[in-house]
């Protein structure tokens, strides 16, 4: 407040009348500001009518106490215990869920009717127009600074607020990746106030596309903080994704490099991680969207790394003992021949070969495994070994 001369100075009088004007000015005041704002309708109807109306008599009982105090500027600042208590009030108007917008509102109001019921008793009490003008300058001025530190208290609050709330969904995310009974994720739902989906999707994105990524899927969705291997030391985000299905995934991020696991009840969340962690596993790299629902047959076959080796051990045990090219392209051959039941024109072409040479490779096959190619379990652990 500074500029402010150091003479202005009120009769003991006219300060007596501004004090014993500051209930009903006080009264009028939170009137106008509940009228004039929609956020603050029916306020007056409950205990945060009563808070708001004294917090508005405290700072206007403020005021009169600074202008009826002599000396300089310094002197005419709000007191800490007044800028405390605006931030305290910004900080409790955030958590009541009104807006800055409407809190910078309410002091506008609030300055314009204190001005003009505080300056009428000035003047009924024989303040002349210099002083009243320099009265009007420290009301406002008074009024700017508590407005000020009302907006930092409603900033932090926020910030805080929004802290805490996104370390309760990450208590949520990671309960749910360890597999937490139940209970536990409800009682972790309850704390945060957090509606829980129908079904989570795990997504997982380069972290430098996590921003823009949200800005197409569901802003709600849980990122948690847990440090998991196919994540890479931070380059890549997991994301779980509500209620999305695969297609709408896949459509959402059709120009985005990004891994979607099945949409599977909320509770069940890691069955859709673990899901995408093996597609990665067989699949490193993102490039383009990999929808493991266009995986689930190489996902199966190699759950089990061990079981699949020891299957391809005993399955393709007839090939031991040839060179490594023919063992290589008789495995291409019957393979081929399996998936296309036979059809010799067709295994040819799927390989770029001659019909002829594929009669004559699966004649060598043939002469290795024998009548065991009529096995239905032979052919079934083939299928599966040459997968």
């Amino acid at each position: 407040m500074a500029g402010l001369s150091d003479d202005l100075a009120l009769s003991d009088p006219a300060v007596a009348a501004l004090r014993g004007a500051l209930p009903e000015v006080a009264e009028r005041t939170v009137r106008a500001i509940i009228a004039d704002v929609p956020s603050y309708a029916g306020a007056l109807t409950g205990p945060m009518g009563s808070t708001i109306q004294q917090a508005v008599q405290l700072a206007l009982g403020g005021f009169v106490s600074l202008v009826s105090r002599g000396g300089g500027t310094e002197a005419r600042t709000p007191t800490a215990g007044a800028v405390r208590g605006a931030y305290d009030l910004g900080r409790g108007e955030a958590r009541s869920g009104r807006s800055m917008e409407a809190l910078l509102a309410a002091y506008r109001i609030g300055a314009r009717v204190s001005w003009r019921e505080l300056s009428r008793t000035a003047v009924e009490h024989g303040v002349d127009a210099a002083t009243l003008a320099e009265f009007a300058e420290l009301v406002f001025a008074f009024i700017d600074e508590l407005s000020a530190s009302s907006a930092a208290g409603h900033s932090d609050e926020l910030a805080a607020s929004g802290r805490v709330r996104r370390r309760h969904l990450e208590r949520i995310a990671h309960l749910l990746l360890e597999g937490a009974p139940a209970d536990a994720v409800h009682a972790a739902v309850e704390a945060v106030e957090w509606t829980p989906p129908t079904t989570l999707a795990a997504v997982v994105v380069p972290s430098e596309q996590t921003r823009a990524v949200l800005a197409v899927v569901d802003p709600a969705s849980l990122a948690p903080a847990d440090e998991l291997p196919m994540l890479r030391d931070g380059e890549r985000t997991l994301l779980l994704v509500p209620d999305a299905s695969a297609a709408a995934l896949r459509e959402a991020l059709a120009r985005r490099d990004a891994a979607i696991g099945p949409a599977v009840p909320w509770l069940e969340a890691r069955s859709s991680v673990d899901r995408v962690a093996r597609a990665l596993d067989l699949h490193p790299e993102l490039d383009g969207v990999l929808d493991t629902d266009d995986l689930l047959a190489e996902l199966v076959v190699h759950a089990d790394p061990a079981a699949l080796a020891a299957l391809r051990e005993r399955a393709l045990a007839p090939l031991d003992g040839q060179r490594a090219d023919t063992r290589a392209r008789l495995e291409e051959t019957l393979r081929a021949w399996l998936l296309h039941q036979g059809r010799r024109e067709d295994v040819a072409a799927a390989l770029f070969v001659h019909p002829q040479t594929v009669r004559y490779r699966m004649g060598r096959v043939r002469e290795l495994w024998g009548d065991a190619l009529a096995d239905p379990d032979v052919v079934r652990d083939l299928v599966v070994a040459l997968a």
